[in-house]
């Protein structure tokens, strides 16, 4: 079975970043870190799942305004209609129901970090707001008269491109360009396969598990393409935690999506298509039937004996993959097993 291996993992607290010796997210966490040495505004990106709070986190903690908090504020979780006084606050009175004064986001990041998650899901009307904000340094509570000093360091997060928001008229473009003064790209999980078994080793061992993770398992997961990332790996190593009743976690307790996927992968790497072959068609048959001289041009296409030899190919990889087993190889394949056994009774 596999060892946990040794892994990379920065001793700032309250992060839960790992990677391996040799993976790509090293470099980016060497520059974060020495982005978190001064004071400049961060513009973190990447798709859903990939940490950037985790890394909006890192940066905080290796600042020097650590001793303070760190305020996360989900701009796409918060109406349009609250976002103002959720982030500037409100004085006592300022619109209905407003029994008290109370402080906004700004006001709790007081010296330490404000985290603009989903930053792209910001109103136009507030976009505004925090580019003064972010210009002067001062802002006004709503229903207030008096401006308040703002000292807190801005990191922002997005999943979309910015650019392209800006040229659609959904994000200003100064406030853009005010973000961008120290941006940080995270990769997606399938660009760092390498990774993928430690994190998920990572997450095994911090759920408590003592339980043994069968080699090809590990070679499984890191042929998956991790459409959720490195949230989808945590979510499947709860999963197995949860549902897999024996000793070992072996390869049909994964779920058939990762299987399925990683059969893909495998099947292209040898060269046959995972693509019905019209959309990517080889040489036309009929030129093929041409260069052979016992054959008359024009002779017909024997669709059906190819899709059957189509067929076969991706049964025959499936039965490979699996060393047999037709169960599991019917769930890659999208079938049930006893319409594999019948197509290969058919073949003998």
């Amino acid at each position: 079975m596999v060892p946990a291996p040794k892994l990379e993992e920065p001793a700032a607290p309250h992060t839960s970043l790992v990677f391996g010796r040799n993976s790509v997210l090293a470099e980016v966490a060497r520059t974060c870190s020495r982005i978190a040495a001064s004071d400049a505004t961060v513009l973190i990106t990447g798709e859903t799942g990939t940490g950037k709070e985790v890394f909006a986190r890192l940066i905080h903690d290796r600042s020097q305004r650590a001793h303070q908090s760190l305020i996360p504020v989900n701009c796409g979780a918060i109406p349009e209609a609250l976002m103002e006084s959720e982030l500037f606050g409100h004085v006592r009175g300022a619109f209905t129901g407003a029994v008290a004064a109370r402080k906004g986001r700004i006001a709790m990041a007081e010296g330490g970090t404000l985290f603009l998650d989903e930053i792209g899901e910001l109103p136009l009307s507030m976009q505004v707001k925090l580019l003064r904000v972010l210009q002067e340094r001062r802002f006004e509570p709503v229903g207030g008269s008096e401006s308040v000093a703002a000292n807190f360091r801005l990191v922002a997060a997005t999943n979309r491109d910015l650019m392209a928001e800006v040229e659609a008229g959904r994000f200003r473009r100064d406030l853009y360009y005010r973000l961008m003064v120290c941006p940080v790209e995270l990769p997606a999980l399938r660009e760092r396969k390498g990774d993928v078994s430690d994190l998920f080793l990572h997450f095994w061992k911090k759920r408590g598990e003592v339980r043994e993770v069968a080699p090809e398992v590990l070679t499984q997961l890191e042929n998956y393409a991790w459409p959720g990332n490195v949230r989808e790996l945590e979510n499947l190593v709860e999963r197995l935690a949860t549902c897999v009743e024996g000793s070992v976690v072996q390869l049909q307790d994964l779920p058939v999506s990762v299987r399925r996927s990683a059969l893909t992968q495998e099947i292209r790497g040898s060269h046959l298509r995972m693509v019905p072959p019209l959309l990517t068609p080889e040489p036309m048959p009929a030129v093929k039937l041409a260069q052979d001289s016992s054959v008359a041009p024009g002779t017909p296409i024997d669709l059906p004996a190819m899709l059957r030899r189509i067929e076969d190919e991706y049964i025959d990889a499936a039965l490979l993959h699996t060393n047999g087993n037709k169960k599991l190889a019917a769930d890659m394949l999208g079938l049930q097993r006893t319409t594999l056994v019948e197509k290969l009774r058919r073949r003998t």
